[in-house]
């Protein structure tokens, strides 16, 4: 909901308040509109924290695949150095055995990094799902505060029923978005 949207329903809503019956309905849709706004601005943090997040297992995974070029190219210059003839054996024997050392240790940290690669992704995935949880809020509490504002047209208080239903509903959305981990 844009700003002059807002601003338009809570100027229609003091036109309403003016009659005492619809100051309820006047204040439920106050609050609504401070809902819309809080719940679109956690949907904003959270979209971004996922891009952010996402950057930085996209990173993780490029990581991960220096490293395992590198061991590979190593593997197979050490593949090769086997099977040459050397001038100076006893310096290619060493120079294979360092590498197979390095290939050891290239191995643990290439699984470390894919770990870590697959940790950042499954934070990316709670965070949409939150962002999810959000959005839906953020649309229900939009359809409630439309809907409440029918009230002042029309009247008839069944919409402010309405209205409240819908923002329960949008308010358990947001709010379990917030505990999802």
């Amino acid at each position: 909901m844009e700003a002059n949207e807002a601003g338009e329903l809570q100027e229609h809503a003091e036109h309403g308040a003016h009659e005492p019956s619809m100051r309820p309905v006047a204040f439920t849709m106050s609050v609504l509109a401070v809902l819309v706004a809080v719940v679109t601005v956690l949907g904003h943090r959270t979209h971004t924290e996922a891009v952010l997040v996402q950057a930085k297992a996209s990173d993780q995974w490029n990581y991960y695949q220096a490293k395992n070029i590198r061991a590979t190219i190593s593997d197979r210059a050490s593949g090769l150095l086997s099977v040459t003839n050397a001038v100076d054996k006893d310096k290619a024997q060493k120079l294979a055995k360092d590498w197979a050392d390095k290939q050891a240790k290239w191995a643990g940290d290439l699984k470390d990094e894919e770990e870590k690669a697959k940790q950042l992704e499954e934070k990316v995935e709670q965070a949409e799902a939150r962002a999810t949880r959000y959005d839906l809020g953020e649309a229900l509490l939009e359809i409630a505060l439309v809907t409440a504002s029918i009230t002042l047209l029309t009247r008839n208080r069944l919409y402010w029923l309405l209205g409240l239903a819908f923002g329960v509903a949008g308010i358990v959305s947001a709010v379990s978005g917030l505990f999802l981990k």
